[in-house]
């Protein structure tokens, strides 16, 4: 075999391909982490949220007590859906909008903080992945359409 077609070959990684649907559920679990604990420690006490929404945090468009509570909400709802799978790619395109606005909410810190902005920046592209890479996910959704409900 020619010495080109062999690098096509290996390129392909064909081998590979059994591993993404594992890659993807490692992936959604710890996004889902990260997203979930985050909203747990906003319920936890609510009125430091609220404080943090009113004065640190500066969501545009959105007064700071409903912005508290969307973002919570939505912290805890969509690590949710992601991790089972269900909606999995909508879970992630709002994951990532939500991250999108954190950073921008809170850039004026997290500027100043390099290792948190870099870790908004990671989780950012991860999500990005889950959103924007059609596989065979093992989800409820895959699961679903397999039913053909």
């Amino acid at each position: 075999m020619p010495p080109l077609q062999r690098l096509q070959r290996l390129a392909e990684a064909k081998p590979l391909n059994a591993l993404a649907p594992a890659a993807d559920l490692l992936l959604r679990l710890y996004i889902g982490k990260i997203f979930f604990l985050s909203g747990l420690t906003k319920i936890a006490d609510w009125n430091t949220t609220l404080f943090l929404f009113s004065d640190e945090y500066h969501v545009p468009l959105l007064p700071p007590q409903l912005a508290a509570i969307a973002g919570t909400a939505s912290e805890l709802a969509l690590p949710v859906l992601l991790v089972l799978g269900l909606f999995t790619r909508l879970s992630a395109v709002g994951l990532f909008a939500l991250n999108l606005l954190a950073v921008a909410s809170y850039y004026h810190v997290l500027k100043d903080i390099p290792a948190a902005l870099q870790d908004h920046l990671e989780w950012g592209l991860m999500i990005f992945i889950l959103a924007a890479v059609p596989l065979r996910r093992w989800s409820l959704d895959t699961f679903l359409l397999r039913r053909g409900v």
